[in-house]
């Protein structure tokens, strides 16, 4: 199935992490180039070196999104190669112990620094990228933002305060931007988000596996006892979702939040 994606230009901010660079990779096989935007050089230039070695197109950008200044700079290494750009995929994100409450973190002793540095971590790393690439896809009147956001944006989850807090500013401002770019610059700007359920990743470990013994925590076994389809989610699973929203395939689709979940946001409990 042609997807209309060969030759388009697209770029994936947190490339070197799990879902970043399933993404990046899945892209690719579609003939898309990738220009990968990272905090780590490093991680971006395996990412890239991995796509490139399957005979992809893959360019490793260091970047900080969460500064102004460095995403400008990211962007113009990025047109100096591509020319041009098609498709943001903003997903940088993450959670911290310090933003996350436990048997040794109360709510009430939470430093505000803390919430606030996950929330833009969450939601600024989104906005700051769609502001920069933004003015690209007003000019040319064309564009696909996708922000990978969570199911916690939707649903609050417990402990994770700044988290679920960034994801819902998140799943907001999708909303926001794409009437926003729809009516003042083109309805041919689309914007969209992919709400992904529980995946393991770096991010998230300490709270599903104990550090100590490698078992599963009780929150660990308390999510797979809600998600129906009784496991963790893969990246290649949330790219797949991305891969469909950045087609043609979703011309009509803008403004939604896709959960990508197993089935969790739909379940009760009972």
């Amino acid at each position: 199935m042609d997807l209309g994606l060969r030759d388009k230009v697209a770029v994936v901010t947190g490339g070197g992490g799990a879902i970043g660079g399933a993404i990046a990779s899945l892209l690719a096989e579609e003939g898309v180039k990738i220009a990968v935007w990272d905090l780590s050089q490093e991680a971006a230039e395996k990412c890239c070196d991995s796509i490139n070695a399957q005979g992809g197109v893959a360019l490793a950008v260091e970047c900080n999104v969460l500064d102004k200044k460095s995403v400008a700079t990211a962007l113009s290494k990025t047109l100096e190669r591509f020319e041009t750009v098609d498709i943001l995929i903003n997903g940088a994100g993450g959670s911290r112990k310090q933003a996350t409450t436990s048997a040794d973190q109360a709510f009430f002793d939470i430093q505000p620094e803390a919430v606030g540095s996950v929330v833009d971590l969450n939601y600024m790393s989104a906005v700051i990228p769609a502001q920069i690439v933004g003015r690209v896809f007003a000019e040319k009147k064309a564009g696909v933002i996708i922000n990978i956001s969570s199911i916690a944006g939707m649903t609050p989850l417990s402990k994770a305060i700044g988290y679920c807090n960034g994801k819902a500013a998140t799943n907001s401002f999708t909303q926001w931007l794409a009437v926003h770019m729809a009516s003042e610059y083109s309805p041919n700007i689309r914007v969209n988000a992919v709400a992904p359920g529980f995946v393991m990743s770096q991010q998230n470990r300490f709270l599903l596996i104990d550090e100590k013994t490698g078992q599963a925590t009780e929150r660990g076994r308390e999510i797979i006892r809600n998600v129906p389809v009784g496991r963790y989610g893969q990246p290649d699973e949330i790219a797949g979702a991305v891969l469909w929203l950045a087609s043609e395939k979703a011309s009509f689709v803008t403004g939604a939040i896709l959960p990508v979940d197993g089935g969790f946001t739909a379940f009760s409990g009972v």
